[in-house]
């Protein structure tokens, strides 16, 4: 190359981005996940300003926005974290190419760890599980979305999959969904019966869509999310017969299945009762997903999850395993985090005394907490909550005066956006409006975890439903952004 061409410049200002906002996949571009939102980045931003020493009416942030139980201040379980004992060393490793962690697994996961789970299955479901049916993947949310992508048609218009999701929904749902350029097919959840699940408005919501698109799937959260219901036996055997008499695969999302805390509930896998039901149920498609990111253990980081495919068509299932080898393999590590989930020590074992106090502790919190919480907004006026029943969160209806509608109207946000953002601005309380759930047109929601810390609960939120005269910094500013709100009359934003 000459001097002269390498010395040649370009001015800056002739160069056009080849990638810009407007030919970005219009898909991607749409795509809306309200727990990492704009509140949530608000509150980042506050938590910087504090730590800078601009004055706020609190001391720090609350965040009460994510399912993510060691931000929140819980410790992690020692078990889980004991990488190096001998358990580990003579199965796990000896799984693994080279007996390293850092190598390559088999696409669908570490064998040992397969056969690991689909113990764990058949003891829990006293139904037969089978390895080759397990498959590893990167947090729940990856196995979901595996399969969703199994399931769209590749055509456009009314040819296009639908796929059935809960309003309230996890916001992965419409997310990937938009993603995929697929139908979402929205079914309400009864709020007014502890947001149980009505056959009559799965089949109002079905019949609504099939001149919109191929209806393929349904999908179930159980225990729910955002919603916090467990659902009962005879609610799953009804949602079996539904998606087998409408020749829908049923996707089961159980990530929370060790966390039921109401008296008389009690977690029941779509697996067990699809089988105990007989023909021709027991032969319907199925997939459901476990996460080591929820339940008692919250090991989010490590990405770690797996999903059991039941009755799936042999050309189905060689189709999966060619789809999930492109990602060669989640990561080792999150594999023998989940291993630890579904094998933890047994009695005799050295660990077991420890691992077994330090479950029962984060269980008895989070149930503690789930009627505390319970409790709690139902005592305000304005709030209504359900009892929270499993999972993580609340997910209370808010009933806002018609000036704070009007208010928000105004600055072209959802009444409980404008809610959530004032809530997060005067007290520090970092939750996630309903809308990013889906709620019924008219109803205004916000999900808040059950996590933090009880005490931290109850100083900064218990109090403000009482208005007690003693209490000071945050609890005194909690009780003046409730009363406000409660009337508008002195609410400066108002």
């Amino acid at each position: 190359m000459s001097d002269t061409n390498s010395n040649s410049t370009v001015p800056e200002t002739s160069h056009v981005p080849v990638v810009l906002i407007e030919n970005v996949n219009p898909n991607v571009r749409n795509m809306e996940y309200a727990v990492r939102g704009p509140i949530v980045a608000r509150a980042a931003e506050i938590d910087s300003e504090i730590k800078n020493g601009v004055k706020k009416p609190f001391a720090k942030v609350l965040p009460a926005n994510i399912g993510d139980c060691h931000a929140t201040g819980q410790t992690p379980i020692t078990f889980i974290r004991q990488m190096q004992k001998e358990r580990a060393k003579k199965r796990i490793l000896a799984g693994c190419r080279g007996g390293s962690i850092g190598s390559y697994s088999g696409s669908p996961g570490v064998e040992v760890i397969r056969q690991d789970i689909a113990a764990y299955i058949t003891k829990r479901d006293d139904v037969p599980s089978k390895s080759e049916d397990v498959i590893l993947c990167t947090g729940a949310s990856d196995g979901i979305k595996t399969i969703l992508s199994m399931l769209m048609t590749g055509k456009t218009g009314n040819e296009r999959a639908g796929i059935m999701i809960p309003v309230p929904q996890y916001p992965l749902y419409s997310a990937t969904l938009t993603e995929y350029n697929a139908q979402p097919i929205r079914y309400f959840m009864n709020e007014e019966n502890n947001w149980s699940l009505d056959i009559s408005e799965l089949r109002r919501a079905i019949e609504e869509a099939k001149s919109k698109c191929l209806p393929r799937a349904i999908c179930v959260i159980n225990p729910g999310n955002p919603t916090g219901q467990v659902l009962t036996r005879q609610n799953i055997e009804d949602v079996i017969k539904f998606a087998h008499d409408e020749r829908l695969m049923i996707l089961s999302d159980e990530v929370y299945q060790h966390n039921v805390y109401a008296k008389g509930s009690e977690f029941f896998s779509f697996k067990k009762v699809l089988m105990e039901m007989g023909a021709p149920y027991n032969r319907h498609e199925l997939a459901s997903f476990m996460s080591a990111s929820k339940g008692f253990m919250g090991e989010c980081g490590f990405r770690g999850g797996y999903f059991e495919v039941v009755n799936f068509h042999p050309a189905v299932k060689a189709c999966l395993l060619k789809t999930i080898s492109v990602k060669l393999c989640p990561p080792v590590a999150g594999q023998a985090v989940i291993d630890c989930v579904v094998n933890p020590p047994v009695l005799g074992d050295p660990s077991y005394d420890r691992f077994m106090k330090e479950k029962t502790h984060v269980l008895s919190q989070l149930k503690e907490k789930a009627n505390l919480v319970t409790e709690l907004f139902n005592s305000i006026e304005g709030i209504k909550c359900n009892t929270v029943q499993g999972a993580m969160y609340s997910f209370p209806q808010i009933f806002l005066p018609p000036k704070a509608i009007e208010a928000a109207k105004a600055k072209g946000q959802t009444p409980d956006s404008f809610y959530c953002f004032s809530l997060l601005e005067e007290t520090g309380l970092c939750v996630v409006p309903g809308s990013g759930f889906g709620q019924k047109e008219g109803t205004y929601h916000f999900r808040m975890t059950i996590l933090p810390p009880l005490e931290e609960i109850r100083i900064n939120i218990v109090k403000l439903a009482y208005g007690s005269p003693r209490l000071s910094g945050n609890d005194l500013h909690l009780c003046t952004f409730i009363n406000k709100w409660r009337s508008c009359d002195s609410y400066n934003i108002l």
